[in-house]
């Protein structure tokens, strides 16, 4: 891969990581819901699954839903519900969380198995392997996207996790929390629209 296209591949990899969008919101909810060494977990599952969900579109699984359109739009539909249903458990969440009540933010497995139904992330990983990979060295440009990807994106995502848990002490005022939860949770069903067209 010559210089300026790996460039370009890491800037992508960068912006699409850390600008919002359903992983983002959740993190953010989550860092200010549960705190930064809770969401942890959350955040490296996001990285797994991502990267798992990147490697199989590039071994032909991208190639398969772009001749069953139906599986696509099955698995965009399915996430899109998904995602209503987080939104709807963020929206109604009224108390900061400190490990002794029932509430408990997303698990490593959660997050991971996530990726596979996140309409943005399968855009992500469509776009990246469409792009960023070479027909003359196909599966080593797949395995560098890959890198990039995971170089990049824990930290990325990371970020967001770190502005809520930042946010926690203003937002223990319940009245604020419940506002900022309604927020979140219209944002992460916002987020949806440009996937779900």
């Amino acid at each position: 891969m010559q210089a300026d296209t790996f460039l370009a591949l890491f800037l992508f990899a960068f912006t699409t990581s850390i600008t919002p969008g359903p992983n983002n919101m959740m993190l953010f909810a989550s860092g200010v819901n549960f705190g930064f060494a809770r969401t942890i977990p959350h955040m490296f599952g996001i990285g797994a699954g991502f990267l798992s969900l990147l490697i199989a579109v590039g071994l032909g699984l991208g190639a398969l839903l772009h001749s069953v359109p139906l599986l696509y739009t099955a698995l965009k539909f399915a996430g899109g519900t998904y995602l209503v249903w987080i939104a709807w458990k963020i929206g109604t969440s009224r108390t900061l969380s400190e490990g002794k009540t029932g509430a408990a933010p997303m698990t490593f497995l959660q997050a991971a198995a996530f990726q596979w139904v996140n309409p943005k992330a399968w855009v992500m990983a469509v776009t990246a392997m469409a792009t960023y990979t070479s027909d003359q060295s196909y599966l080593t440009s797949v395995a560098l996207v890959g890198i990039v990807f995971a170089i990049v994106n824990v930290p990325s995502v990371s970020t967001w996790a770190g502005f809520g848990s930042a946010l926690r002490q203003w937002l223990s005022d319940p009245v604020r929390l419940k506002w900022f939860n309604i927020t979140m949770a219209a944002l992460l069903v916002v987020s949806l629209w440009p996937m779900l067209r």
